[in-house]
């Protein structure tokens, strides 16, 4: 691998990048989980419709990156671990996507400077705080990065809540996805304050839906 994948600049974020996510997250993942798995998204309203902010949701299956951005209907870059970019179909598909690999053990500088260099443009952060995946919703193992990065670019966050996405519950014209969008949670120099109140919008976002 010739690129390590770490670090991007704005200029990556071109409109071919931002057409080629559209098209991926919203003609092939959402209209199909829409049609034949009764996906459906609440809570659209509380979605900015301008300006830059990290999207932080759960983490159930590899399908939800493409679900969130189709929920939000705003074009994310999502962190993704590193080992996804060892293959050479991964790295020219995550490429395409705007994707950029990341150390789950600890935040890097690249990373921070990719968060910089995406809240020059039209992009958002889409970013997954668990790590891993948890289809269990165990948040006892959240990493406190994501905060940090808030905190950097002075960017509130947004929680999203998937459910019912997992592999075994995704079955055609048998499941019964949602993706639920809480409000924006404000910046706040206090990091441990913004995941705490992400955990805590995280753990009623699907009550009495």
């Amino acid at each position: 691998m010739s690129r390590n994948y770490t670090q991007r600049k704005p200029s990556e974020y071109n409109l071919f990048r931002t057409v080629f996510t559209w098209l991926t997250c919203n003609l092939v993942y959402g209209l199909y989980y829409t049609l034949f798995c009764n996906l459906k998204v609440i809570g659209r309203q509380n979605v900015p419709k301008k300006g830059f902010f990290i999207v932080a949701s759960n983490h159930v299956s590899a399908i939800d990156p493409f679900l969130v951005v189709f929920a939000i209907r705003r074009i994310a870059a999502y962190m993704a671990k590193k080992e996804l970019f060892e293959t050479r179909a991964g790295r020219i598909f995550l490429n395409l996507l705007g994707a950029f690999a990341v150390n789950r053990e600890k935040l890097e500088v690249s990373t921070i400077k990719t968060a910089i260099a995406i809240k020059q443009t039209n992009w958002v952060l889409g970013l997954f705080p668990q790590g891993t995946r948890e289809i269990d919703g165990n948040m006892e193992h959240i990493s406190r990065g994501f905060a940090a990065i808030a905190k950097i670019t002075k960017s509130d966050i947004l929680p999203v809540k998937i459910t019912g996405a997992t592999k075994e519950e995704r079955k055609p014209f048998k499941g019964n996805m949602k993706i639920i969008i809480g409000k924006p949670i404000p910046y706040n120099d206090d990091t441990h304050k913004m995941v705490d109140l992400w955990i805590k919008q995280m753990s009623e976002l699907d009550k009495g839906e």
